[in-house]
Formats: structure tokens, sequence, C-alpha cells
């Protein structure tokens, strides 16, 4: 079976569900319905099932939306960092406290909220935006962070140079 559409001259072209089937050494073809009369989305859904597929009533009913993560504010901010290349700042090889540090900074820009929010905020089960997912710390813990921080504080004084060396010039008055 097949739908074909057949073009009338001044008319809209009749849309009829047809066979076709042998007769000896001949292929003829049986036309079962006309179906100009129905919907063009009803002659859509029937040419789905007869090509195997499934139909569905309505769009939306196919789909199930699990949890959705917001990305956007993430991605800005991520990208100005990146930009900046802070992330080599901070250390030239990417390494886990690396990206828990970017993770901290990222999400005090975002939302600032405690250590143990920001862990929530990173963990999949209870996260509040993909940054977890994108930095690749996702099952962080507060130890983690606490870690991190005095990490960055034996880099502090290598950052200061180098942020030093990168903006400021002879003679500039430092507060």
């Amino acid at each position: 079976m097949y739908i074909e559409r057949v073009p009338n001259r001044n008319s809209p072209p009749a849309v009829l569900l047809r066979e076709l089937y042998r007769e000896g050494n001949q292929v003829r073809k049986r036309t079962l319905a006309n179906l100009s009369k129905l919907p063009d989305n009803a002659v859509d859904g029937l040419l789905t099932l007869l090509k195997g597929g499934i139909a569905i009533e309505n769009l939306e009913d196919a789909f199930s939306i699990e949890r959705s993560s917001p990305n956007g504010h993430v991605a800005a901010v991520l990208g100005t960092l990146f930009k900046l290349e802070l992330d080599k700042l901070i250390c030239p090889q990417k390494c886990r406290k690396r990206q828990l540090v970017m993770a901290m900074i990222v999400a005090r820009i975002i939302d600032p909220r405690s250590k143990l929010a920001t862990v929530r905020g990173l963990n999949p089960d209870t996260c509040f935006s993909t940054l977890g997912e994108i930095l690749e710390v996702s099952h962080a813990d507060e130890d983690e962070l606490y870690a991190a921080m005095d990490w960055l504080l034996q880099r502090q004084p290598e950052i200061e140079n180098s942020l030093a060396k990168k903006h400021l010039r002879e003679g500039t008055l430092i507060l």
C-alpha cells in the first residue's frame, strides 16, 4: 500500500490510498480509499504508519523532560576566564585542583554561596547549572574545595607576579 497524490488541473490534487497487485505479467494498481478530504497532517500520519513508523497524536507527548540545567551564564563566565587565560595563570597544566578553583571562581561570580552550597551546585543530583559537568568536577566534596584553596594559597605569589607582569608597567602605583 502507498499514498499517491494525483494532480487535478484547477482543483487540489486527489490523495489516494492505493495498492499494487499482479495480474499475470502485468502490474496493476487498485484504489482503496480517497483521502482527499483528510487534513494534511492526517495523511502524513498515515504515510508514516505505512512506512512502518509510529504516529503520535501530540508531539509534546512523545518527549518527557527529565531535567534541564541552565548553561548560558556558565558558558559566558567560563569563556571570559579562558579568554583572559586565568586558567593558565592558576596552573599551566590541567589538573583537578585547577578545575576546582575555576569552578569556585565561576560559582562565586554566578551565585555567591557557601562552599557546601557550591558543592551541591556541582553535584549532578542537585546541580543548578552545568558548571560541574563542564569542568569535570561533578563529584567534588567540600573537603576537596578547601584543599584546592590551600593549594591556591601556596601558588598565590606566583599568580600575583604573573598578573603584575601582564598588566603593570614600570612606575605604576599599586595599592
